[in-house]
């Protein structure tokens, strides 16, 4: 975690996760209409099985659903318990993004990650891919976040370059992952999705410095091949299939923000170079 950030308050924290719990309830929505080329903004959330429309009180992140009992208020059929675990996620994501970098210019590029990865992390395992409708606009935030960051940041300079280095780095390594494992396999083991995510992670965890990038783009790879090798080894999935990788992505890119500084600098006093 870096250190020079200023912590946020108690109060601050209880802001975050009440914001993170409202942004999480649009995040079920863009989770259910994006894949199926909706919009996200109208009609309003109503029940699929009779049309009830959802009033504000039954619109509540968490708590509706707990007083509803997880039933529609019209015709009382079920409402899946995934909505509710969603918004606490963001939640947990957007006071887990303040922790870690603190109450910084930085701070809103992570929230926005963390509601954006939720949603395309559900999406990939849903349709197996990562809709440009999401990632697109995510290389847009970044740059803008980056850029007013780097107004309110001293020494910005090694910050950016930093990102710059990350983007390419990820950007570059998945592109030849992509292409590489095509010519070989005829297929991709990677979307293209994937290729075009990497850059917007690899620029988020760059602003921090090599330690979080190279650990959240390791970390990836390591997790995603630890999980595709238990799930063919317990016979969940046949050999060869395609399980989505952007899930991984942004584990790694979570595992890259939390842990990669502490990493980084524990493997160069190993050997001597801190």
């Amino acid at each position: 975690m870096p250190n020079e950030l200023t912590a946020l308050t108690p109060m601050l924290y209880v802001f975050v996760a009440i914001l993170g719990a409202l942004i999480g309830s649009f995040v079920n929505v863009v989770i259910w209409r994006v894949p199926q080329g909706l919009s996200v903004v109208r009609p309003g959330s109503a029940c699929p099985r009779c049309a009830h429309q959802i009033t504000p009180l039954e619109n509540i992140p968490v708590l509706s659903w707990l007083a509803l009992r997880g039933r529609c208020s019209g015709c009382r059929s079920r409402i899946s318990v995934r909505y509710p675990l969603v918004e606490a996620a963001v939640s947990a994501l957007f006071v887990l993004m303040a922790w870690t970098v603190g109450f910084s210019p930085i701070l809103p590029l992570w929230l926005y990650l963390a509601a954006a990865g939720t949603a395309l992390f559900l999406i990939d395992i849903d349709v197996k891919r990562l809709p440009d409708v999401i990632v697109w606009p995510s290389w847009v935030v970044t740059v803008v976040c980056l850029g007013a960051a780097a107004l309110f940041t001293p020494g910005a300079g090694g910050h950016l370059a930093h990102a710059g280095w990350g983007a390419l780095t990820f950007g570059g390594l998945y592109a030849v992952a992509f292409y590489g494992s095509a010519l070989v396999y005829g297929a991709g083991a990677f979307g293209f999705g994937d290729v075009k995510l990497a850059p917007v992670l690899g620029a988020a965890l760059g602003w921090f410095g090599w330690g979080p990038t190279l650990v959240g783009l390791m970390g990836a790879f390591a997790i995603g091949a630890v999980v595709g090798l238990v799930l063919m080894v317990s016979r969940i999935l046949p050999r060869m299939s395609k399980v989505p990788y952007g899930p991984f992505m942004l584990t790694g890119a979570l595992a890259g923000l939390i842990f990669g500084a502490g990493l980084w600098k524990a493997y160069l006093t190993f050997y001597g170079l801190a």
